[in-house]
């Protein structure tokens, strides 16, 4: 494990106390002869290496204090994250989608299309969301977020059966386009569109959807298509999703639907990089050994001492 500085400079200053250890350690002070001192004596080595050790920690105290004020650093070690999936989902409230579906009393396409779209995002709960709704006219109606609390709440707002008269038609490209200008504005992640209608979109038709097929593939988008009923899945879909290599499905059931949200989530897999070590701080060890000095040091203080007698 290496160890660096952010501020190495400070390093320089490690020459006091080693100053001061070679000061204490060939210093030899003040004698004062005793009338012992003419008599033989046991050599005791162990207890001048022992005096001699005492005498350098405050030496040791004052380096560990310098290399904590140098700033000590070491790499963090690799790590992976996920790659965020930016996930725009356009979803068609028209007055159509307020019809059964799949003989169900009760619910309705749009429901069952909210339902689907809630297991979908337990199954991707990192990933960035994003609910545009579309009839006739364009609602932006949750922002990029990971914060999915408004997404929970549009059915109470978003009900078809309730909607105003200038969402009651399809404009499927004005959608797609309204929600690719703001998707190619992110910078960071892969970037999804899935399209949940239940008709046939008539500004799709005299070569548009292939127009903008091709816009969405030049920026990166990839586009599901999700027709939703039990009648023919309208052929623009495949001419709108096709260049962006995406896929259109059908689902004429709630279950269905779960479905193809599980198939979407298996064929767009999560995305795990690499990041790069980043320096951090590693201060422990070395304040961990400055405070055993220090109270080494206090424990010393109480006889392990010179003397001049």
């Amino acid at each position: 494990m290496s160890i660096g500085f952010s501020h190495p400079w400070v390093m320089l200053l490690l020459i006091v106390p080693a100053a001061l250890a070679a000061w204490e350690l060939t210093r030899r002070g003040v004698r004062v002869p005793v009338p012992v001192d003419h008599r033989e004596h046991r050599p005791r080595r162990w207890a001048e290496r022992l005096l001699v050790s005492a005498s350098v920690l405050p030496a040791v105290v004052l380096a560990l204090v310098v290399v904590l004020l140098a700033g000590p650093q070491r790499m963090s070690p690799p790590a992976q994250e996920r790659v965020l999936t930016n996930i725009e989902i356009v979803l068609d409230v028209s007055g159509s989608m307020s019809w059964p579906i799949g003989g169900q009393e009760g619910v309705t396409r749009f429901t069952a299309a909210m339902g689907a779209i809630s297991e979908f995002r337990k199954m991707r709960k990192d990933d960035a969301y994003g609910l545009t709704a579309f009839g006739g006219e364009v609602i932006r109606w949750v922002p990029l977020t990971r914060d999915l609390t408004a997404i929970e709440n549009a059915p109470k707002f978003l009900d078809p059966a309730s909607n105003p008269h200038h969402l009651m038609s399809t404009r499927i490209a004005h959608a797609l386009k309204f929600t690719m200008g703001t998707l190619a504005k992110q910078s960071e992640g892969d970037k999804l569109i899935v399209l949940i209608s239940d008709g046939e979109s008539p500004d799709l038709n005299g070569g548009a959807a292939q127009q903008i097929g091709n816009q969405l593939r030049e920026d990166g988008i990839v586009l599901y298509a999700v027709h939703v009923g039990s009648d023919e899945v309208p052929g623009q879909l495949y001419e709108v999703v096709t260049p962006t290599g995406g896929q259109v499905f059908s689902a004429n059931n709630p279950r269905s639907l779960v479905g193809i949200f599980e198939h979407i989530d298996r064929m767009v897999p999560v995305r795990i990089r690499a990041t790069q070590p980043e320096p951090i701080d590693f201060f422990f060890p070395f304040a961990a050994a400055c405070a055993a000095a220090l109270a080494l040091h206090g424990l010393c203080l109480f006889g392990l001492r010179y003397t001049p007698w």
